[in-house]
Formats: C-alpha cells, structure tokens, sequence
C-alpha cells in the first residue's frame, strides 16, 4: 500500500522512501531506526542538508544518534546515486535529494530550499571552453545561488 509522506513541507509517497530503504538493504546496509530517520529526512526534503543540520534533524526523535552514522548514512547514500552533495557559498557543503536524470539545481543562500531545472544549452560555452583549453568536456555540474521568494517575501 501507497502512503503519503508529509515532511518538512514536502509529500511524497512511501514507494519513494520504500525504494530508497531497499537499496539500502539490497547493497548490505543495515537500518537500524535512527538511520531510517535519516533517510527518511533526506527523501523528504527539499533543502540542502549539511551532515550536522541532518544530525540535528536525526537527533530530535533519536537522541543516542551519532554524528558518525550521521556521515556514514551521507556517504552511502550519496555512492548510491540517492543524495548528491552540493558546494555552498563559504567552503562547506551539503547534500539532497540526487535528481533523475539530467538536471540542474538553484539553492536559496537563506533557507537552503532547492529548485531543481533542466533544459540548459550550454553546448556553445563547453564549445568555446573547450577550444581554448584544449581539453575534452565530458560532464558538468552547474549549481545557481539566490534567495528564494519565500525569504525576499
């Protein structure tokens, strides 16, 4: 059965979260309960998270969660494909939710709330780029800063 999944002002239903657990546990990842939490948070959420934001988060229902397991869960889930880290203004970063397929992503500098796009044509910049330096681009990763309407309203 499909449930609906209310977080952090986002709803997504439990077939995503679910698919996110079997991954997990397909690839010998044992869920104890505060890493479900911590899955759950990540799949429910559209902000940027930094690993200590997602252990405070983590750290409300499960108060014995540790900061490690906190950057182990992170780390699985970001080499399987399910959360992507992002560079933030300032030197640190965060992660959320990977997107399916091609896509880029605009995070609010405020609140952290991410817009995800597609549909760019860069191919003309990667041309140029390419030709004065000679190398061959084979991938690129393009991530906007701003302040949503949210924080300016």
């Amino acid at each position: 059965m499909i449930m609906k999944i209310h977080f952090n002002n986002m709803t997504y239903d439990s077939s995503f979260f679910d698919h996110w657990l079997d991954r997990l546990r397909s690839n010998g990842y044992r869920l104890t309960a505060p890493r479900r939490k911590l899955v759950e948070i990540m799949a429910g959420t559209s902000q940027a998270l930094s690993a200590t934001e997602l252990f405070d988060l983590g750290r409300a229902e499960h108060p014995s969660l540790g900061l490690v397991t906190v950057y182990r869960t992170l780390e699985k889930l970001e080499e399987l494909g399910l959360v992507q880290r992002v560079h933030l203004p300032g030197g640190c970063h965060s992660y959320l939710r990977a997107t399916q397929g091609h896509e880029h992503f605009i995070i609010c500098t405020r609140c952290g709330r991410t817009f995800f796009f597609a549909g760019d044509n860069l191919s003309d910049l990667f041309a140029a780029v390419a030709y004065r330096s000679g190398y061959s681009i084979t991938d690129h990763w393009l991530q906007l800063f701003g302040v949503c309407r949210k924080c300016l309203g």
